[in-house]
């Protein structure tokens, strides 16, 4: 399908969710909507809220695109419970535009795992898919970025599951950050076929039998040197390995900033060091990365972090912007045809 036929973008964001919500999630979408204006925009959660950000920023937005859902889920809240619990929250409302055919991206810096379930069953899971999974860039020593999955959509995994995540990923990578074919390896306690244990040795064999670019396994301290593009784990792994990385920036922050508070002269030290660090750094800044897509759901799903910023906010609304354009959901929905077909 090109772009000639289809329809309009539009993209619904959970107005709702996030530490700074609904202040960030509404000033971030809109400012997003108005550097392209190629696209709607609906602002889901309860209407009062919202219109009361956009009048105190000033800013300039259609009230016919506010759609209302007066219940909220918050961080504390049981992800699946939550179906039953809040059927009118934001996060259900805008996966449910979506699945209607109102929307085709659905944007949340709210509960990952209500996010997760609320796109799984209000979007659905694309045939041939059983377990989605969240893909997230970590930076490199290259100057690039070494892109990890599964991060936590789900905490455990069966060897199957983990060749769904390096085959969906693979497709993200190629459609959306232009690397034609990923080297995927696979995390596991050394690099040869014989460490690891039964799911690894299993899901090594899968991904060896199939046409992805599978390097082999690859250890924990190739994950910042940029050996493969993709690393697949179990979500449990992940998960833990996307908090400690995210945890780097700012206890270097905190190191640097101890260290300056002995004396003058440290500070000055840490003074000329901090603009060429910040340079250096540069790919590291979530701001600039938005949120992370869930992969295998049929329809476009960004999560975001809870203390996602304005700017973090907007480059998830593009960010879903650019996958609809490149039609990153039918990709991914004729590689599986294919896959199928041929076996």
């Amino acid at each position: 399908m090109t772009n000639n036929t289809k329809s309009k973008c539009a993209i619904a964001i959970d107005a709702m969710g996030g530490d700074f919500a609904p202040h960030n999630a509404v000033v971030g979408a809109i400012d997003a909507f108005n550097e392209t204006k190629d696209f709607d925009l609906f602002l889901v959660g309860r209407k009062d809220e919202i219109e009361d950000v956009i009048k105190k920023n000033n800013l300039n937005f259609n009230s016919e695109f506010i759609v209302n859902a007066d219940q909220v889920i918050d961080m504390h809240d049981h992800p699946t419970e939550t179906m039953k619990t809040k059927p009118n929250s934001s996060m259900a409302v805008g996966t449910k535009l979506v699945k209607d055919g109102k929307a085709h991206a659905f944007v949340s810096a709210g509960n990952t795992g209500a996010m997760v379930v609320n796109s799984i069953f209000g979007m659905g899971r694309i045939k041939g898919v059983s377990r989605p999974t969240l893909t997230a860039p970590i930076p490199n020593s290259n100057s690039e970025f070494t892109y990890l999955a599964d991060v936590g959509a789900f905490v455990d995994s069966k060897p199957q599951h983990i060749f769904e995540f390096a085959f969906l990923s693979s497709i993200l990578l190629r459609e959306i950050y232009g690397i034609e074919n990923p080297r995927i390896g696979l995390l596991n306690v050394g690099e040869e076929d014989s460490k690891g244990y039964k799911l690894t040795t299993d899901t090594a064999k899968l991904l060896r039998e199939s046409e992805l670019n599978f390097v082999g396994n690859v250890e924990g301290n190739d994950i910042f040197g940029g050996k493969v593009d993709l690393i697949v784990c179990d979500g449990f792994v992940g998960n833990i390995l996307l908090k400690f990385a995210e945890s780097i920036i700012p206890f270097l922050k905190s190191t640097f900033k101890t260290y300056a508070d002995e004396s003058l002269v440290k500070k000055l030290k840490v003074g000329l060091i901090r603009g060429p660090l910040k340079e250096a750094l540069k790919n590291a800044n979530a701001d600039k990365l938005g949120g992370l897509p869930l992969l295998g759901v049929n329809g476009i799903s960004i999560i975001g972090h809870g203390s996602s910023s304005i700017l973090a906010i907007k480059n998830m609304v593009l960010r879903a912007r650019e996958m609809y354009n490149k039609n990153l959901i039918e990709k991914i929905k004729e590689e599986l045809t294919h896959n199928a077909e041929k076996k």
